[in-house]
């Protein structure tokens, strides 16, 4: 019966030069595999090591690159290995089987986001209207399923962060801070439900998880056995649960960690 893993990518596989924690001595630093560029310029990594140890887990597990990021961004990311057939993205309203859509999939999650939760221009809306322009640098509709802002995080008030979040829960959504990005989510929309359909079509008997986000929480709760890494909201908030493990690694080191532990655990 194969295994299943499936792993949020950025700040828990892949990491941009800002992330990568090398708080080492510059000679020690590790050997660094760039694996994103945009515009012409590099902007992910990972560990020369973890990229070795990734195509290892590709040929002896279902990876399964499960991601917040749209359509459009998860294809520029370029992962050493053997391609997957599967991918989740836009926090699991898209799930890629050989790096097409599945239509039925899309429209059985923008059903039930119909169903359950406020609309999205709502929340757009209420982004645009409370969100000021002196921190704010872009708002973006991802899919048309879910907004995010980029914002300049030293000047962002954190009581503007808490008084969205309740606003969005009471209207059936979700608010997560992520590096320079603050995503609004519906609640409905998660990676735990793209990730269970995948194991059902492969059989996987096991499945495997890791994230470092509040949007990961489901997730990792949903997988047999899943990890953390030691920096990130979760982290933050020293959130665990009985089957998941909390890494002590930052940055890019704990991406090479975590696939370590896949592998060991596949294994």
């Amino acid at each position: 019966m194969p295994v299943l893993v499936a792993s949020d990518l950025d700040r828990t596989l892949i990491y941009s030069a800002a992330a990568l924690a090398l708080t080492m001595p510059d000679a020690r630093a590790p050997r660094l595999l760039c694996v994103e560029v945009h515009e012409s310029r590099p902007l992910s990594y990972m560990t020369e090591t973890a990229a070795q140890l990734l195509t290892d887990l590709g040929d002896a597990a279902v990876f399964v690159p499960t991601t917040t990021r749209t359509r459009k961004q998860y294809q520029r990311i370029n992962l050493p290995g053997p391609a997957p057939k599967y991918a989740i993205c836009a926090n699991g309203g898209h799930l890629m089987v050989d790096g097409v859509s599945d239509l039925d999939w899309h429209a059985s999650v923008t059903a039930r986001l119909a169903q359950e939760c406020a609309p999205l221009d709502e929340v757009r809306e209420h982004l645009l209207t409370t969100a000021d322009p002196e921190w704010v640098r872009k708002h973006r509709v991802a899919e048309d399923l879910f907004a995010y802002l980029v914002v300049e995080r030293e000047l962002l008030p954190e009581e503007w962060v808490k008084e969205l979040a309740v606003w969005a829960e009471n209207r059936g959504w979700t608010v997560s801070l992520q590096g320079r990005k603050i995503y609004a989510v519906p609640k409905p929309l998660t990676k735990s439900a793209a990730m269970r359909e995948v194991a059902r079509r492969t059989g996987a008997d096991l499945t495997l998880a890791a994230g470092d986000s509040l949007l990961d929480a489901d997730l990792l709760l949903a997988a047999d056995r899943g990890w953390r890494p030691g920096h990130g909201e979760l982290a933050d908030a020293e959130w665990t649960a009985p089957a998941i493990t909390a890494l002590p690694e930052r940055g890019v080191l704990a991406g090479e960690r975590i696939v370590r532990e896949f592998l060991k655990a596949t294994r």
